[in-house]
C-alpha cells in the first residue's frame, strides 16, 4: 500500500463545494469517481483533502492524497485522472509521498486570496471569478481594520452556525490588501480557517472600505464572538484557495501564483 497526493485546480462555479453529498454535484465526487474509472475499480478510493472549499469557491492548488495497491507514474496518474474529469476541474500534478504525510493534519499553514472588482456595473466577463462592490472602497481603512485579526484569536464572529471545527480558535499570520486598476486582491495566510471565515472577514472589510462601519469596529466584533455583530457572508465568487503548505522534507510542488485579472 503507498500514499499518492495530487495537486488538484478547479473553477467552483457550478459545483456543491469540496465535500460528497448524496446528490454528487461536488469535487470529491467528481474526482472519486475519476479516480474509480481510471483504476479499473468498482468502489470509488476515498481521498482527504488539505482544505474544504464552499459552493463557488475556486482552488489553484488543492492537495489530497488517497491510499492505494495500484503502481502508477506520477505522470500517469495525471493524465489518466484527468481523462475521466469534467473540463473545470484538472489534476496538476501527483507524487509519492511518505505513509506519515496527512494533506490535512500536516499542513503548516493555507493561503486563501478574494478577488473583487470596484465599479459601478457589476462585472460581466469575470462573473463568478471575481466578487463586486459598487461603492469606492478606501484601502488604507481596511488595511487598518485587518490588523486587529493578525494573531490567534477566537474568531467565533467570523463563523458560520454549520462549522464543524472543534474549535473557533485559529491564528492569522498575514492579511495583505492591494489595487490594480479596478480590481482588490485580499490575501489571507492562517494556520487553518473556520467555515465562511474569509467570507465573513472580508464582508466586515467591504463594509469598513465604503465608509459603513469605523476601522474600530472590527475589534468590536472580534470582541464580541458573536456572528451577529459582523457583516452579512460576502459572495464566494472572488474567492480562490491558493493551497496548503508544508514541510519541506514532503518536497511538494509550491503553489502557484494566480493569472491576473484583466485591469482596465
Amino acid at each position: 500500500m503507498s500514499r499518492i497526493a495530487l495537486g488538484l485546480a478547479y473553477r467552483g462555479q457550478g459545483w456543491q463545494g469540496w465535500q460528497s453529498q448524496p446528490g454528487g454535484r461536488t469535487i470529491q465526487d467528481s474526482l472519486e469517481a475519476a479516480l474509480a474509472s481510471f483504476l479499473g475499480l468498482a468502489e470509488r478510493p476515498s481521498v482527504v483533502c488539505a482544505g474544504r472549499t464552499d459552493a463557488g469557491v475556486h482552488a489553484l492548488q488543492q492537495i489530497v492524497h488517497l491510499d492505494t495497491e495500484v503502481e502508477r507514474d506520477p505522470f500517469s496518474w495525471v493524465r489518466g485522472s484527468n481523462r475521466y474529469l469534467p473540463a473545470d476541474i484538472a489534476v496538476q500534478w501527483a507524487q509519492p509521498v511518505p505513509g506519515d504525510f496527512h494533506a490535512r493534519n500536516s499542513a503548516l499553514g493555507r493561503r486563501y486570496r478574494y478577488r473583487l472588482r470596484e465599479s459601478p456595473v457589476r462585472p460581466a466577463l469575470e462573473h463568478g471569478l471575481v466578487g463586486w462592490s459598487f461603492r469606492p472602497l478606501d484601502g488604507a481603512a481596511m488595511r487598518a481594520a485587518a490588523e486587529v485579526l493578525i494573531g490567534r484569536h477566537d474568531f467565533s464572529a467570523f463563523r458560520s452556525s454549520a462549522c464543524q471545527s472543534p474549535t473557533p480558535v485559529k491564528t492569522l499570520n498575514r492579511i495583505a490588501i492591494s489595487r490594480q486598476g479596478l480590481y482588490w486582491s485580499f490575501d489571507f495566510d492562517g494556520n487553518a480557517f473556520l467555515h465562511h471565515m474569509v467570507r465573513n472577514i472580508l464582508g466586515c472589510l467591504v463594509a469598513i472600505g465604503s465608509g459603513a462601519r469605523p476601522p474600530g469596529w472590527m475589534a468590536e466584533v472580534l470582541a464580541s464572538r458573536s456572528r451577529a455583530a459582523a457583516a452579512p457572508t460576502f459572495a464566494p465568487d472572488g474567492l480562490v484557495f491558493l493551497g496548503p503548505y508544508y514541510d519541506d522534507r514532503f518536497g511538494l510542488p509550491a503553489p502557484p501564483e494566480p493569472p491576473p485579472l484583466p485591469c482596465p
